[in-house]
């Protein structure tokens, strides 16, 4: 999920601040701004009676084309889009960066308001955006600031076992925090549609599994990976990156490009060919790195490299090429040993980034398509 801080523990100097009207908007737009469950509610009701489509757009805020592109996508469709901005705690570890997570309210109104315009003059498009979603913590979870270490006590959705695999091994409460939001967004949004973006393709997974499982009427539209020119996937946390790790920071593009091309190009079906390909550019790269100066170089910490089922997430030990596979990785960012004087280090000072990104190995009749 993909800011408005909205933590009950640090609202943030650079946060939206509480209105009491119902009326508030991003200044020179149409676009409402909610701040609370009831708001929201009495915003949609009169579109339920109008039968008007509503799409949702959840995200964290720090809006970036990722976001935008979602956006459009939902406008296309929908007659109102709702774009959620909400920090959601219960999907950060005890031990996370819920703290240091970009705080760009001010950013993220200006990137709706010119998104907005665009929208306008686009007459293909069915809606436009209608309104904006920053709900409190307290608002969004009532029985108080909910848990974030493993065994905490509260109300929580669990989506298993596919959310205690890859992403959820490695960070146990998240799933569980991000199926739990989306499911609160859904009820009090009642969206027609919900757009995410398959750069979190385990989140996907798992959101398409709640919807079903839970018998949502909720149509889940997943939208391509935005990237930068050199291939990185956009994400919110790489404002932490700093110069120096942004040029490394391909490495798993490149690991995963590898393992596709063994697949695509190669003829390979067998999971150590196809994730040796990728293994090798990890650690070639590594050893470049570990081979310069302290004061140049870069290090990071491969989490995983996978090759999956693209329903459930389980290994693969061999790909059916009639259904096809996912490729998907994690590497942490490690902070810059020596920083120089002067250097831009990144957001917060540059601490650990962990980078995700994946691509689908897609059935043979569309082989070679890139996600």
């Amino acid at each position: 999920m993909a800011t408005a801080r909205s933590s009950s523990k640090n609202s943030g100097s650079s946060s939206p601040k509480p209105s009491s009207t119902f009326r508030e908007m991003i200044p020179s737009t149409r676009i409402r701004v909610l701040r609370t469950v009831d708001s929201l509610r009495a915003w949609r009701k009169p579109h339920a009676v109008d039968q008007r489509i509503v799409g949702l757009v959840p995200t964290m805020g720090a809006l970036h084309a990722g976001h935008l592109s979602l956006i459009r996508a939902a406008a296309r469709e929908s007659h109102e889009v709702v774009v959620s901005l909400y920090v959601n705690p219960a999907q950060f570890g005890v031990h996370e960066d819920l703290e240091s997570y970009p705080q760009t309210w001010p950013t993220d109104c200006a990137a709706l308001r010119q998104l907005d315009r665009e929208l306008a003059d686009d007459g293909s498009n069915l809606g436009r955006i209608s309104a904006v979603f920053v709900p409190s913590t307290a608002d969004m979870y009532p029985s108080g600031f909910p848990g974030q270490a493993v065994d905490s006590k509260g109300s929580f959705v669990s989506i298993t076992p596919v959310g205690e695999v890859l992403e959820g091994a490695s960070r146990p409460t998240f799933f569980r925090g991000v199926a739990t939001v989306c499911l609160k967004l859904f009820n009090v949004v009642q969206p027609d549609r919900v757009y995410f973006g398959q750069k979190d393709v385990q989140q996907t997974v798992i959101i398409r599994k709640m919807v079903r499982d839970f018998l949502l009427p909720v149509d889940v539209q997943i939208g391509p990976t935005t990237r930068e020119a050199d291939g990185l996937a956009l994400s919110s946390r790489n404002v932490y990156l700093g110069e120096r790790r942004r040029k490394v920071a391909t490495v798993l593009r490149r690991a995963l490009r590898a393992a596709e091309l063994q697949y695509v190009e190669g003829g390979a079906r067998g999971r150590e060919a196809i994730l040796g390909a990728a293994q090798k550019v990890a650690a070639d790269t590594l050893a470049e790195q570990m081979a310069l100066a302290l004061e140049n170089r870069v290090t990071y910490e491969v989490d995983y490299i996978s090759l999956s089922d693209p329903e459930t997430m389980e290994e693969l030990s061999e790909v059916d090429p009639k259904k096809g596979g996912i490729l998907s990785g994690a590497v942490k960012m490690l902070p810059v040993e020596a920083p120089q004087p002067g250097e831009d280090l990144g957001h917060s000072g540059g601490p650990a980034v962990r980078l995700i990104d994946n691509i689908i190995l897609e059935p043979s009749s569309t082989q070679g398509e890139d996600h």
